[in-house]
């Protein structure tokens, strides 16, 4: 299963997976885009908002009707304003909390017992894999309810790798820093042209498929081998706060 399948990072999941030889379920909010992802990809497909209790329930009902799962990624997540903290909306703190800490719980609670189920039943491990972001490890003016949710999250999937030791399920964290994608910039600051400057003269940036790239190399690696937590960005971002822009060339 894959959440936040509609775009960005979750839909070049889903492809990457299905090239790599596995049955995929993409899950997200939009069924229109993932209609036209699975005619594209063969991957079955689920709506569902998985800040919404209810819809988790619906979605681990039809997992379980359909056959189970076997490997949990979660991508769906975003942030919301650029706003210091004293200026910041309560509301978007609220969304950001829910969509990315909250989604995380929801759904492992719903699917721990199935992933559990695909292991006696043969599967020999199973896996959970959550996208998090380089703003879970270092905060930045006007990324605080960002960083906040994100350092949550992330807390989140370390405490569960803790309480799963001894059974047979790996935990893993992706963490991207800069990744250029349709949505996430834009969805954040609502300006396509503050979201465009973000980028501008980026020498490299990610794209969603690097992302891609790596969860799938995690899911296919032996069973005994877990990514604990990979932290990658462009080779022109070297660190959160320093980010070349212009070509990459040696020093005279």
């Amino acid at each position: 299963m894959v959440t936040g399948a509609s775009s960005g990072i979750g839909e070049a999941a889903v492809r990457a997976l299905r090239a790599s030889g596995w049955d995929v379920l993409g899950v997200a909010r939009r069924a229109d885009r993932l209609e036209a992802l699975a005619q594209e990809t063969g991957a079955a497909v689920f709506a569902a908002d998985l800040t919404s209790p209810a819809d988790v329930d619906a979605l681990a009902a039809h997992v379980e009707a359909t056959g189970g799962v076997a490997a949990l990624v979660h991508v769906a997540g975003g942030a919301r304003g650029s706003d210091r903290v004293e200026d910041g909306d309560a509301g978007d703190w609220t969304w950001m909390f829910d969509v990315n800490v909250l989604s995380a719980q929801r759904l492992v609670k719903a699917l721990l017992p199935q992933l559990r189920d695909a292991i006696r039943s043969g599967s020999g491990h199973a896996d959970t894999l959550f996208v998090t972001s380089t703003a879970s490890q270092v905060a930045y003016p006007g990324g605080g309810g960002y960083n906040a949710a994100k350092a949550a999250e992330m807390m989140l999937v370390r405490a569960l790798r803790q309480e799963l030791n001894g059974e047979p399920i790996r935990v893993i964290e992706i963490a991207p820093g800069m990744v250029h994608t349709e949505e996430f910039t834009l969805n954040r600051l609502g300006d396509q042209a503050a979201a465009d400057a973000l980028y501008e003269g980026v020498d490299g940036v990610l794209v969603a498929e690097d992302v891609a790239d790596v969860i799938a190399y995690a899911l296919n690696a032996p069973g005994h081998v877990n990514l604990d937590s990979v932290t990658m960005r462009p080779v022109a971002q070297s660190a959160q706060h320093i980010l070349a822009r212009g070509p990459l060339k040696p020093r005279d």
